[in-house]
């Protein structure tokens, strides 16, 4: 089945923040907009059409989640992950971040320690700090090219009296899949340490060829705390409606989170989002296996031209997402400069690497979420600026 993934699709003037929200961010709407973590493709067929046929009755309603629901999860982990999930591990939620600041809350009392791992998605700090938990960075490490986790220091952190770790898995922006190996070391310092993890895996299913995700969950022994975060909405650019679920295997930490969320009153049950959650998972294989090679051949475009072409930027290239890492202190501009020289110079709207945290300076994300050509356009300009600028 084709995929028209070059297929130009405005979104300009449909609220969209990654188009419409330039002038507000960038101060401008005159760069092409790399930023915002979703896509400028269609969605797939299967959940437009169950989309038209829910639209298609005329009353929108408090809704329940259908069980049908609950199995399209379980079917996919087992069919994409081999992850048996069991029903009664499944707590639906109104999308990941909130799950984080519930996940704060609900494991962590005020001044408690929870750990991240900069640079990471930087909700993972909000969470943390406007809850007034102590934020205990677990800094991640790059080594030849590529970024590992510090785990003798995750172990003085978690030593050092901290309650949660905020694992991003595959890693934003950084794109590492870590190894089975490398989750394991993780389980076993918290194991040691009665530490609670909880595990982002929104991107597990944007992999790249070669790469096989690992399921922290799917590792997991009884008394292992556990919670996994997972939802269709990056792998099938359906964010903006929002909803999502938590694999919580352990009854006492699935109760902790219900009442997380309960203190707040916050649930989203609304039917579209229902509708096009459980479609995206019966019927989307095909389109995210044609997307995740399409992405490919983006990737591997521009690691190679910026090798090639720009040499005083440097790639870290990704396992896993469709978010480049870019290492740009070769251009020796401060962090205001930097953005700057992208957004007026080279008319590049990315997301700066200093709202990730330690470790981001000097760094800038790129989203490749979009028509090659875009990219195409957008790196040549880059490399234009830079051949300009004095050496």
């Amino acid at each position: 089945m084709p995929f028209n993934f070059d297929q130009i699709i405005s979104r300009e003037n449909t609220d969209s923040v990654k188009f419409d929200g330039r002038q507000q961010y960038f101060g401008t709407t005159d760069v092409s907009p790399l930023w915002v973590a979703d896509m400028d493709f269609a969605v797939p067929d299967c959940v437009v059409q169950a989309l038209q046929a829910r639209i298609a009755h005329p009353v929108f309603g408090y809704s329940l989640y259908p069980e049908s629901l609950y199995q399209s999860i379980i079917d996919w982990f087992q069919r994409r992950h081999q992850w048996e999930i069991k029903r009664e591990w499944i707590v639906l939620a109104p999308g990941v971040v909130p799950s984080l600041f519930a996940a704060v809350q609900a494991f962590a009392q005020e001044g408690e320690g929870v750990i991240v791992q900069p640079p990471v998605y930087f909700p993972f700090f909000s969470a943390v700090t406007t809850n007034n938990r102590q934020l205990v960075n677990n800094p991640l490490r790059e080594v030849n090219g590529r970024y590992e986790m510090d785990i003798d220091h995750l172990e003085s952190c978690a030593k050092n009296g901290a309650k949660l770790l905020l694992l991003c898995t595959p890693h934003n922006p950084v794109g590492r899949v870590w190894t089975e190996q490398e989750l394991q070391q993780v389980l076993q310092v918290a194991r040691r340490y009665d530490l609670t993890i909880l595990s982002d895996d929104i991107h597990c299913d944007l992999l790249f060829s070669g790469v096989r995700h690992t399921m922290l969950g799917r590792l997991a022994q009884p008394g292992d705390k556990i919670i996994t975060a997972i939802a269709p909405n990056k792998t099938f650019n359906i964010p903006g409606l929002g909803l999502s679920a938590l694999v919580i295997p352990d009854e006492q930490q699935r109760t902790a989170m219900k009442r997380a969320f309960e203190a707040l009153h916050v649930g989203n049950y609304n039917p579209l989002s229902i509708t096009a959650f459980e479609a995206a998972y019966r019927g989307g294989d095909a389109w995210l296996d044609a997307l995740m090679a399409y992405l490919e051949t983006t990737r591997d475009f521009a690691a190679d031209f910026i090798a090639r072409e720009i040499p005083r930027i440097r790639m870290i290239k990704p396992e896993a997402t469709y978010l480049l890492w870019l290492d740009c202190r070769g251009l020796g501009l401060s962090d205001a400069a930097l953005r700057d020289f992208f957004v007026k110079t080279c008319k590049v709207g990315m997301n700066p690497g200093t709202v990730f945290g330690e470790g981001g300076s000097g760094f800038m994300r790129m989203n490749i979420g979009t028509r090659k050509d875009v990219i195409v356009q957008a790196l040549e300009a880059i490399r234009s600026a830079c051949e300009r600028m004095p050496i």
